[in-house]
């Protein structure tokens, strides 16, 4: 798919020539990786976080957070649940916190694989590359780092760097895949100051990177944040910003699936929050072959709070195994079983 074929279908508002995008991202779904939707037990582990990302609930210097850390053994209860439920993956989500130490977290992933047969994805943010290494040893088979936006300029506004020090998520992206990690990565869509050549370079940058997983959504303004109070100032010019709706989300999600057809796709809880009635089936019939219940205790999820009014958060983790299985089904999709690897990375092992 060429730059201008992007652009194209990014710009179109043709709900007949949407339903032919729809239809060739189902179907290069249905090749690639098939029928199945697999199931990641999502946990979010902690709260706290060193970045002050402009569009981020978590960012240290939002001080309404109440901050939490779990400690090993709620964690590893968790992961047992994970198994009871069936999942072949514990997905360890966090804000950038460096009080998970490197050590303690290869001992933890050494646990969890003495003890199950899980796969491991970590999404803890950019670390230390020794301990990247440490923790592809201690057995993590997977790291989510989404790079937010290609546009260097737009990256940096809404990332202050830390001690002068300007972030190369791409690099880090590219060294996490020579450690053997599948790795996996995504944007937001709509950011303010985010145009329509800079989401295609986004959807160009995927298939660069030959991503095995490719997470979208769209930015969802936090009235706590930089961005949520002066989002209008950095607005692209009129006919260039691009929307932070659910058909833009869909759009993007059909376009991974297409440039990068072996690629697992999550359809987000933030497509829930946008649309609780079939958000998640929609993103599902448009490229999506993952879902993620969440595992996080309900103490902790409400302070879990990256946009404002997420979906699910009141519900038990068995009541949220239980509604992903049934809008599964309700589109004539199975259940996955086992560990659910990217198809071009379960034939290089």
């Amino acid at each position: 798919m060429t730059r201008a074929e992007i652009l194209d279908w990014l710009k179109t508002e043709d709900e007949n020539r949407l339903e032919e995008l729809w239809q060739a991202a189902d179907e290069a779904r249905r090749q690639n990786v098939g029928e199945e939707v697999h199931l990641r037990g999502l946990l979010e582990i902690s709260n706290l976080c060193r970045r002050k990302c402009w569009y981020c609930g978590l960012r240290e210097d939002n001080f309404a957070v109440e901050r939490y850390r779990m400690n090993q053994e709620e964690i590893m209860a968790c992961v047992h649940q994970a198994v009871a439920f069936g999942y072949g993956t514990v997905v360890m989500q966090s804000g950038e916190d460096l009080g998970i130490k490197g050590g303690w977290m290869a001992g933890l992933i050494r646990r969890i694989k003495q003890e199950t047969p899980l796969a491991v994805t970590l999404s803890l943010g950019e670390r230390d590359l020794k301990d990247l290494a440490a923790w592809r040893e201690a057995g993590a088979d997977r790291y989510l780092l989404r790079f937010e936006t290609s546009n260097r300029t737009l990256y940096d506004r809404i990332h202050p760097p830390l001690s002068g020090q300007r972030s190369d998520r791409i690099g880090q992206l590219r060294h996490l895949k020579e450690l053997g990690f599948e790795i996996g990565s995504g944007v937001m869509i709509g950011i303010p100051g985010q145009s329509y050549e800079d989401l295609a370079s986004d959807i160009e940058m995927f298939r660069s990177l030959d991503l095995d997983m490719i997470g979208v959504g769209p930015y969802i303004l936090h009235p706590d944040t930089t961005l949520g109070r002066f989002a209008k100032a950095f607005y692209a010019s009129p006919g260039e910003q691009v929307p932070n709706t659910e058909a833009m989300t869909y759009k993007v999600m059909a376009l991974a699936r297409l440039v990068c057809p072996q690629a697992n796709i999550p359809s987000t809880t933030a497509l829930a929050t946008m649309n609780l009635e079939k958000g998640r089936e929609l993103g599902l019939m448009r490229g999506g072959n993952i879902v993620m219940p969440n595992l996080t205790p309900q103490k902790y999820r409400a302070m879990y709070e990256i946009y404002p009014a997420k979906a699910c958060i009141d519900e038990t983790a068995d009541q949220c195994r239980s509604c992903m299985a049934g809008r599964i089904h309700s589109i004539g999709r199975v259940v996955g079983s086992g560990r659910g690897d990217a198809p071009n990375r379960a034939r290089a092992v």
